[in-house]
């Protein structure tokens, strides 16, 4: 089974890994990844969720237990990489909240995305796209709030209110594709329309591209991360991310909760995602933590390939769901 498993998910990560050794090898320049990666995240996967949210079965109404399983997991993974950096490498605010980050933040729309659908179809993406009809929102508010207090205390100032914090990151998402998308779906969903023929075959189109595309983009951006400074600080804040932030939303979702079958599964199997990049985003930006972000990174998404067909076998075991 485990075996299976691996031949499921390989195709998946050998994507990444030609996205990889095209831009290392200088194949594919790095404004060409550049011009990729806008496509996949305006364009391509964008699509790819307006397809799916607005011929979705969302008869069960607003998933807060699912939304739940998965925060609960992401607390605890942002706490235990908090604490990991501020008491264990002694280090300032501002990089225990990098920590907490590199811990917590998945990488639901390159990875989940094409992981979740290879495995358990298009059935499993949505749960998975109920997942991240609030992630992105939530974490960027969320990270920008802990980031701007944490900058506050280590520069000895008073932090600023909470409410200019989470308005300032609020507007900035207003700009974001995914985030419009999401909200263009769940509307056009109350109008009843549907699309002519004609445009559901383009859309189908556009979409079929967005999830290999999504993966050789990630491989590519992988070249400007890399393995930088010390390790330890990485491997432990990967150690969260890909150990423990799954078991807590497994463990939550299946006996706190009760979930669907299917939905703790995805549900687990996302919180199992490599670290996104806009963990290393907030470190450019507040310049600190830039070893242990991109080392996460790194990390997280080199040993996906095991640590999610570990993941999926245990699942498959548990719950006998089968794989696509």
């Amino acid at each position: 089974m485990l075996a299976q498993t691996l031949t499921i998910v390989a195709p998946v990560f050998l994507l990444i890994g030609i996205g990889y050794a095209l831009a290392r090898f200088q194949v594919l320049t790095q404004s060409v990844s550049d011009a990729l990666g806008q496509f996949v995240f305006v364009v391509a996967i964008p699509v790819l969720i307006f397809r799916t949210l607005t011929t979705a079965d969302l008869s069960a109404g607003v998933p807060l237990a699912l939304w739940a399983s998965y925060f609960l997991g992401a607390g605890v993974a942002w706490a235990l990489g908090n604490l990991v950096i501020r008491k264990g490498f002694g280090r300032e605010a501002r990089a225990g909240a990098i920590g907490g980050i590199s811990s917590t933040f998945s990488n639901l729309v390159l990875v989940g995305l094409p992981l979740i659908t290879a495995v358990y179809g298009e059935e499993g993406q949505v749960p998975l796209l109920l997942i991240i009809s609030v992630h992105l929102a939530t974490m960027t508010i969320v990270m920008a709030v802990a980031m701007e207090r944490a900058a506050a205390i280590d520069k000895g100032e008073e932090t600023p209110p909470l409410g200019q914090l989470v308005g300032g990151a609020a507007k900035s998402l207003l700009k974001n594709p995914l985030i419009v998308t999401i909200v263009f779906a769940f509307v056009w969903r109350q109008t009843g329309l549907h699309l002519p023929v004609i445009g559901q075959d383009v859309l189908n189109r556009i979409a079929a591209t967005a999830l290999p595309l999504a993966l050789l983009s990630l491989g590519m951006s992988l070249v400007q991360y890399g393995m930088r400074g010390n390790v330890l600080p990485g491997f432990l804040l990967s150690v969260i991310k890909i150990a423990i932030m799954p078991t807590v939303v497994f463990l939550t979702s299946y006996f706190v909760f009760q979930l669907p079958p299917l939905w703790t599964a995805v549900a687990t199997l996302a919180a199992s995602c490599p670290t996104g990049v806009n963990a290393y985003l907030f470190a450019n930006r507040y310049g600190t933590g830039h070893a242990m972000s991109a080392n996460a990174i790194t990390m997280t998404t080199l040993s996906a390939i095991v640590t999610t067909s570990l993941w999926i076998w245990f699942l498959d075991l548990w719950f006998g769901l089968g794989l696509s």
